[in-house]
């Protein structure tokens, strides 16, 4: 997981674009990154990070794979899952090739399996009050984290969790605006021919759970 901002200064347009250190959060997948953790130039390796949006909120911004107890206690059940995603997430290519032929949107066998999945559906539930709790620890108003590609906003007691998803299955990301609202975003390529006129996402609220 990546994170960087340059803000810009629309009041003193002199003053240009001011530059601000990307942040890289290791995940699970590169955990050996961790051991070079520091400032390079303008990129800092950390293992979380807190961000304060644009009106006030604290947010804890972490990778997430430290609170999977499957990540953390049975490595070998963890690459075991992970080849399976990788191969279910393999099919999609083929899958949404015919779907087109019929002229249907795109449609990721991988993510419905995982929705389908009672098991995993339940380990996504428990994932994320697992984040949660964690977050407590910090006195934030939100946390942010990636790690089970499983893009949502949601509103637990007085703490945020947001899931930024992946750029790989579910094609999300998370932006913040300039009065600090946070959006998710969705973009499908398979789908973007097809798809209608750009709409800005939906406000906070409307996203909340």
């Amino acid at each position: 997981m990546a994170a960087g901002a340059q803000r810009r200064h629309p009041e003193n347009p002199a003053r240009g674009a001011q530059r601000h250190p990307g942040i890289y959060i290791p995940g699970n997948h590169d955990e050996f990154v961790e051991r070079f953790a520091g400032v390079y130039g303008y990129i800092s390796i950390q293992k979380h990070a807190i961000h304060t949006t644009a009106d006030g909120r604290r947010i804890l911004v972490i990778h997430g794979h430290e609170l999977d107890a499957v990540v953390q206690n049975a490595r070998w059940l963890a690459f075991a899952g992970d080849l399976g995603y990788q191969f279910l997430l393999s099919l999609n290519p083929t899958i949404n090739f015919v779907r087109r032929l019929f002229g249907h949107d795109y449609w990721s066998l991988s993510a419905y399996a995982k929705k389908r999945v009672k098991d995993a559906v339940s380990f996504i539930g428990e994932f994320e009050k697992a984040i949660v709790l964690y977050a407590g620890r910090f006195g934030v108003d939100a946390v942010l984290c990636g790690h089970i590609h499983s893009a949502s906003i949601r509103q637990f007691g007085a703490v945020t969790y947001y899931n930024c998803g992946d750029w790989v299955e579910t094609c999300s990301a998370l932006v913040e605006q300039e009065d600090g609202t946070i959006e998710l975003l969705n973009f499908h390529p398979l789908a973007a021919r097809n798809a209608a006129p750009y709409e800005p996402a939906r406000e906070l609220s409307s996203l909340l759970v």
